[in-house]
């Protein structure tokens, strides 16, 4: 069942989707060659919680981290560890933030120094793929519109679309209904209405879309060993199109 929010309810998601991307602006410069991934995990749950924020993810369903660090070749769910991280890196950095009950959901993928030409080419792809979905995004239209656009975009400059992961609908609880895939065809799924609230996060991979999990039973990675890059914003369904919940502003 999908739970419409009201504007107020909303308004509280807004104050948690600042936050979080306050983190994501501070972690443009904390992030570079040598920072350990364990080290953005311990970063970004110190400055949360003088917000007065907390990790929703930490202890979800056994989670042990405020963060995902899903790093090269990582889709989603990477553990933060002691890995250091090397020029020319790419690394997602997926966060659940909980203010007052209310929760934001965000992931961003950085460069790591320098890195090469076909690596910021993935990132650009897959951030502006996140954001023709959201385009879609409008009273009206249906899901597969949104998932439809995210596929066309990405496929167009050869890359693939992971589809054991989807976006979903979030509130007070992290994962809700509806389930927003990202990848369709347009006119199909569920409606869009107006107080809807949930994620676009496609995660898209430079070779082809088949993944493994590792054995910690959470970490995804490309089965050929591709880069993979992620994006994701929590909107919000209004009169006048979405809101971005966690707009970086001059992201």
């Amino acid at each position: 069942m999908v739970i419409i929010k009201t504007k107020e309810e909303i308004k509280k998601m807004q104050v948690a989707g600042r936050v979080l991307s306050d983190v994501h602006h501070e972690l443009r410069d904390f992030i570079k060659p040598g920072v350990k991934t364990i080290e953005i995990d311990r970063f970004v749950e110190d400055y949360l919680r003088k917000r007065g924020a907390t990790p929703e993810q930490k202890g979800y369903e056994g989670f042990p981290y405020s963060i995902c660090a899903s790093v090269n070749d990582e889709i989603c769910h990477g553990f933060p560890t002691e890995y250091e991280l090397k020029d020319g890196d790419i690394i997602t950095v997926d966060m659940v933030v909980n203010v007052d009950g209310w929760l934001a959901d965000s992931a961003w993928s950085y460069e790591v120094g320098n890195v090469s030409d076909e690596a910021k080419k993935l990132l650009e792809v897959t951030r502006e793929s996140m954001y023709k979905g959201i385009e879609k995004a409008v009273i009206g239209n249906r899901l597969g519109d949104v998932g439809h656009a995210v596929q066309e975009y990405a496929e167009s400059h050869g890359y693939s679309v992971v589809r054991e992961f989807c976006g979903h609908g979030i509130g007070q609880e992290m994962h809700e209904d509806p389930q927003v895939l990202h990848y369709g065809k347009p006119g199909r799924g569920l409606r869009i209405q107006e107080g809807m609230v949930f994620t676009v996060e496609p995660m898209i991979n430079m070779g082809k879309k088949e993944l493994t999990i590792d054995d910690n039973g959470w970490t995804a990675r490309t089965k050929d060993g591709s880069l993979s890059a992620q994006y994701e914003h929590q909107i919000a369904i209004t009169k006048d199109g979405p809101i971005i919940i966690t707009d970086q502003g001059d992201c």
